[in-house]
């Protein structure tokens, strides 16, 4: 039973000896290996693929269809079958083998490789294109493969973009004078559509920390019409302008970090933020709250706000203030916590190299040119200027929701914070 426990290592270091072109070790390691389990499938695979190796598809063959054979729930042993039947050029043995391993495994990387390839050899690159968009989607943004995989991946990569172009390309000639008859803003939604679909986009979906409210629509940016007093608030810019650049010279300590975490709270992205003054803010409305010390030194800002339909939920909102994003910072992408309501951006001083994302789009900020976007959709934000960026920032009702909803929302999310009160740390509501 000792020497049988011995196996797996045995076998793993005669697969390093293979992979590596040491085959005189990987030989007498299977033979160390037969000598102790002649019909394991797992030796006869090993001693298939080094005569794989060595140029002997034929014995390899004969080897790897018993080990298959032996274990026929191992998609390994299949995939290996169909190197083989490659090797040999029979084609149909080689896609039933490979049928057989995503029968087992539909996730299997080398089957889908593989698979892919041979529908490029088959004539059919659609085909492959498509097989390799499934295969480069199981592997993890962040997985570190082994070198053997790495031409493998570029290939499919190469023939999922080649194949993308040549649908852009055709798409462009079909859909050119249609294109012509509509202007940009009309086709906005259309042309996301097509760029996720040719891979240059993706769809983002609301995705709350807290409070998600359903059935309502994943706007990245919402149109300027759902706001009328919209133009109002611009109309200040310049009032408001002064006011932050005035706290800015002569109240910067009552700026405070935005991200203040507890030490101790697993959130990797805001490692480089958590109380850190290179984004920072002044709080005029601060969890349903006045601020009104700070209000008193803001008389426009706090006269603007007050004539607008901010949300109001008791000991959660609204939230307003001045966000200051140091020169050469950024915010790391995440989600806010709830998306019953929106979130104004009244950009202030903005210099060049300022920019946002929403989802799939990036704007740049304009002084004077506020906008409003859903922050439940994954959102950052870059300052790569040499000087600071200073907005102004609210929340209000999320438009689509009806006044019943919103009166239901409110003593909801109290009840909530009743309910956790000095057991749990909320999120907040202001995100």
């Amino acid at each position: 039973m000792q020497e049988q426990a011995r196996l797996p290592a045995i076998l793993r270091a005669a697969d390093e000896a293979i992979a590596t072109g040491r085959l005189d070790e990987a030989r007498q390691l299977i033979t160390q290996a037969h000598s102790l389990a002649p019909d394991h499938p797992l030796v006869l695979n090993a001693a298939g693929a080094l005569e794989l190796r060595g140029g002997n598809a034929a014995a390899a063959r004969e080897l790897i269809e018993r080990a298959a054979r032996a274990d026929n729930r191992n998609a390994g042993l299949w995939v290996n079958l169909a190197f083989v039947y490659r090797r040999l050029g029979l084609r149909d043995e080689e896609g039933r083998a490979i049928e057989e391993a995503l029968t087992i495994d539909p996730r299997n990387l080398l089957a889908l490789l593989q698979k892919g390839s041979l529908h490029e050899l088959l004539g059919k690159p659609r085909a492959a294109a498509t097989i390799y968009q499934n295969a480069l989607a199981t592997v993890p943004r962040s997985a570190r493969l082994p070198e053997s995989l790495r031409k493998p991946i570029e290939h499919a990569a190469k023939a999922v973009r080649d194949n993308a172009a040549q649908l852009e390309s055709l798409l462009a000639e079909r859909l050119g004078d249609l294109r012509a008859r509509y202007s940009a803003a009309e086709r906005t939604r259309f042309e996301h559509c097509i760029d996720t679909l040719l891979g240059k986009s993706r769809i983002f979906t609301p995705a709350p920390t807290f409070l998600h409210f359903p059935k309502l629509p994943a706007l990245e940016f919402y149109p300027r019409e759902h706001f009328p007093w919209l133009e109002t608030v611009e109309a200040a810019t310049s009032a408001i302008r002064s006011e932050v650049e005035r706290v800015l010279a002569a109240d910067s300590d009552r700026l405070e970090p935005y991200v203040a975490y507890p030490q101790g709270v697993p959130l990797d992205q805001w490692a480089e933020l958590n109380h850190s003054r290179r984004w920072s803010v002044l709080y005029l409305w601060r969890d349903g709250h006045p601020v009104e010390a700070n209000l008193a030194r803001c008389p426009e800002t706090a006269r603007v706000l007050q004539a607008l339909p901010l949300a109001d939920v008791p000991n959660r909102a609204p939230a307003a203030f001045f966000s200051v994003l140091d020169a050469k910072s950024h915010i790391p992408a995440h989600t806010g916590v709830t998306n019953t309501r929106v979130i104004v951006h009244m950009p202030l001083v903005v210099p060049p190299g300022c920019r946002f994302r929403v989802g799939s789009e990036t704007r740049e900020w304009r002084p004077g040119e506020a906008w409003i976007f859903d922050d439940t959709i994954e959102h950052e934000a870059w300052n790569d200027s040499d000087v600071p960026r200073a907005i102004l920032i609210f929340d209000v009702w999320n438009p689509f929701l009806t006044e019943a909803e919103r009166d239901l929302v409110r003593t909801a999310v109290r009840t909530v914070g009743e309910f956790n009160r000095g057991e749990t740390t909320r999120d907040r509501f202001d995100g």
